[in-house]
């Protein structure tokens, strides 16, 4: 039994060696070995390439954000009216100032029922007529205010921290908490029983960080 087994082992060795001799086998070896290679350096790179793309648009998704609100927080003011009727408004009601000159400050001063009361934004009438109210500035709609006595009012609140007002305000195309563009239609400018003696007015005021400030500081009307 052991010389039989012997005698199969040593048959199975020459049948090897006969084998690694042939002409085709060494190359066969090599070649397989070179398709392996090839397989796993496929498989790095494309598992590489998966990582490499996963937080590339993950990052383009957080930078985009910030640009829009950079560009919200840089966007100058404009007129709450077209720009092209500018020759037509005048200025019927100044904002009230205490170091103001004495006319300025009488210009600033509403009158009810014999009781007067300091303005805080500037009254704007175009001849009497009604004229289109557009946004000053880019923004949300914080408030929409219906009252026929003082006049329909519309808040707006914008990305750099101020607020605009806009009063005496009719056919109002908004409501709370829209997202307006500047120069976007908001209403018709009309008149109010509270102030009947501005006539059809818009009444525009523009706040910073909570403080009523001159809109004039920031629009140019020049000889309103």
């Amino acid at each position: 039994m052991r010389e039989d087994k012997n005698s199969k082992t040593s048959q199975d060795q020459n049948e090897k060696v006969q084998v690694q001799k042939k002409p085709w086998f060494w190359p066969a070896v090599y070649g397989g070995g070179a398709l392996m290679l090839a397989g796993m350096l496929f498989g790095y790179n494309s598992l590489v390439s998966k990582v490499e793309e996963a937080p590339s648009s993950e990052v383009a998704e957080v930078d985009s954000s910030p640009v829009v609100e950079t560009n919200a927080r840089t966007e100058t003011m404009k007129y709450p009216f077209k720009e092209a009727d500018l020759s037509k408004v005048q200025v019927s009601q100044e904002f009230y100032e205490v170091e103001a000159n004495a006319e300025s400050r009488e210009k600033a001063l509403m009158v009810f029922n014999q009781t007067f009361t300091t303005s805080s934004g500037i009254s704007l009438s175009m001849n009497g007529e009604e004229f289109e109210v557009l946004a000053a500035m880019s923004g949300k709609v914080l408030e929409v205010k219906l009252d026929a006595f003082t006049g329909n009012k519309i808040v707006i609140e914008h990305a750099d921290g101020k607020q605009t007002h806009y009063s005496s305000v009719k056919d109002i195309a908004v409501k709370e908490g829209d997202e307006v563009t500047q120069g976007q239609a908001l209403g018709k400018a009309t008149d109010n029983e509270w102030n009947q003696a501005a006539g059809i007015h818009l009444h525009f005021e523009v706040l910073d960080n909570g403080k009523y400030i001159n809109p004039k500081q920031l629009l140019a009307f020049e000889n309103k």
